[in-house]
């Protein structure tokens, strides 16, 4: 092999059937790696976005059902998403109650209003759209984790086994001479290279979109917590 012929698709052209094998295996990883990483960053970008947008739309409407028009609209927000779960599990107890007929108890008429159960079920219905988000955000990410542990090894394995066929060689040919040992190493540690190329940008992708995700999750937690205090808030009202 010429001087001038070492690059990198001469080494992958002369390499062995088991080292070829290893780096499209790499490459599958790399490749599927960096879809999830563009996919997840516009994901996680149009999420920051809108959510940010709602959450002050949030503040300054005065009436509920404008910030659920607004939700709608908002098809990229989890914090949206969820608001319209805790709205549309509100006006469902609220038009049940209406419906039924009024019971007395010592002289009052029962409604929701007055009951812990109304607010407990928002609770729950805000608790398991959270949930949801939170699965949602990190669906494809653990693949990220897998590819940055594993792929190293992965191409660790190709080198091993082309530093083996090398020896392999030169113990068939009897010459240990670097012109006999430079070819095949060279084949070898091209599999490790790639294990880190695929490595590399998916470990860092990773923790990159887990701290989003765990920021995106915090503010799921809290605008929940502001939701209830504004329904108990307004059942204290009307109570009063």
């Amino acid at each position: 092999m010429l001087a001038h012929d070492v690059n990198i698709f001469s080494i992958v052209r002369s390499a062995g059937p088991m080292v070829l094998f290893v780096l499209l295996i790499l490459l599958f990883f790399s490749v599927a790696s960096w879809a999830i990483i563009l996919i997840k960053y516009r994901y996680i970008k149009w999420a920051f976005k809108e959510s940010a947008f709602f959450t002050d739309f949030f503040w300054k409407s005065r009436d509920l059902s404008d910030a659920f028009a607004k939700a709608k609209q908002l098809r990229n927000s989890p914090i949206a998403r969820i608001f319209r779960v805790g709205y549309l599990e509100l006006r469902k107890i609220s038009q049940a109650q209406r419906s039924a007929p009024p019971r007395a108890a010592d002289g009052e008429d029962f409604s929701w209003n007055n009951s812990p159960a109304g607010l407990g079920n928002i609770q729950r219905a805000l608790r398991r759209a959270t949930n949801t988000e939170v699965v949602r955000m990190t669906q494809l990410v653990p693949f990220l984790a897998t590819t940055g542990n594993t792929a190293p090894f992965i191409g660790l394995f190709g080198t091993v086994w082309g530093i083996m066929s090398s020896f392999h060689g030169i113990g068939l040919r009897g010459s240990a001479s670097l012109a006999v040992v430079a070819p095949g190493i060279s084949e070898a540690l091209i599999a490790t290279a790639a294990g880190l190329a695929a490595a590399i940008p998916a470990v860092i992708a990773f923790n990159f979109f887990m701290q989003k995700i765990r920021i995106l999750e915090s503010e799921l937690h809290s605008f929940s917590a502001d939701f209830l205090n504004i329904v108990e808030r307004d059942i204290m009202r009307m109570q009063a």
